[in-house]
């Protein structure tokens, strides 16, 4: 073990998990382009939920850091570095890092549920803090219990990608949400791999993550089903404005995890599977908003600065 109070800068950002924050530029550019579509960008506004899901992102990545190192569960895990567990910071101090993220999405979300008028936003914001929180805190986390894919889908998909189009359109639509479930489907699948790499640790530790319960074969088959779910949605959304197809450009990143994770891979040979899957997220995102957009302004709508 490392004595305490070694933690270096590059330690504290890879312990940010930045294989991660597609998981929330991702929604917020998707949402964004629904709103387009529907009339109602607000740039301004995107830029600001943009805060709001990245210091979230950050930390629910040190709440789980502090959650799983004092519990003991990180302690044989195979991935990034993690601060509590391998005794690089202290752990109030990993704590303080989660809250002080978490305090930076309630500023960022009070100041966009007031730009956008609909303050009741603030509630659905602290509902999204105490989830990252309980993930792995608290004394019963439900990331424990096999939940945390599920959380993953309607936070960092439904309620990311339609609140974004919300605050800027002032409603959401259909095409919002498919971009939200095609969104929330892969991020959901990013947290599945890799909660897959860890069946073996997590199992031994008592933690019943969706993996463990599946059992490795079904865990992976479920990988493959909510990896390829944007492209469903590409071509759904595709009857409303055929450029959307181009979010087909990602796929070949999601065959490649698709093919790692389908042909046995396990441990550290999983972890490309996080990037990749994070790329494809984001990929699709930003050429679907982007063709969105496109048709947006095609009809004559406006994107407001």
């Amino acid at each position: 073990m490392t004595d305490a109070l070694t933690a270096s800068p590059r330690d504290w950002w890879e312990a940010a998990r930045p294989h991660t924050w597609p998981n929330a530029f991702a929604p917020v550019i998707a949402g964004t382009g629904a709103a387009a579509f529907a009339g109602g960008a607000h740039i301004g506004r995107g830029v600001l939920a943009l805060a709001v899901a990245w210091a979230l992102i950050v930390g629910v990545n040190y709440a789980n850091d502090y959650s799983d190192g004092v519990r003991g569960t990180d302690d044989e895990r195979t991935g990034p570095t993690r601060l509590t567990a391998s005794r690089l910071a202290r752990p109030e101090q990993v704590k303080a890092a989660a809250l002080g993220a978490f305090g930076v999405a309630a500023v960022f979300g009070v100041i966009l549920s007031y730009e956008a008028g609909a303050l009741w936003l603030v509630a659905v914001g602290a509902a999204c803090i105490a989830a990252a929180w309980f993930y792995t805190g608290g004394t019963k986390p439900y990331g424990y219990s096999g939940f945390g894919e599920a959380a993953v889908f309607v936070f960092f998909g439904l309620v990311a990608v339609l609140g974004t189009e919300y605050t800027q359109s002032g409603s959401v639509s259909g095409v919002g949400a498919l971009c939200a479930v095609a969104v929330g489907a892969i991020s959901a699948s990013v947290n599945l791999a890799n909660n897959i790499r860890d069946i073996p640790t997590d199992a031994a530790a008592g933690k019943r993550t969706l993996a463990v319960r599946l059992g490795n074969a079904r865990a992976r088959r479920l990988f493959t089903v909510l990896t390829l779910v944007p492209f469903a949605a590409s071509v759904l959304l595709a009857f409303g404005f055929l450029p959307a197809l181009f979010g087909f450009a990602a796929l070949p990143l999601a065959v490649a995890s698709i093919l790692r994770v389908q042909r046995g891979a396990e441990g550290a040979a999983l972890i490309p599977v996080l990037g990749l899957n994070g790329r494809a997220m984001l990929i699709w995102a930003l050429i679907t908003a982007l063709a969105l957009a496109w048709g947006s302004l095609a009809m004559g709508a406006a994107i407001q600065f």
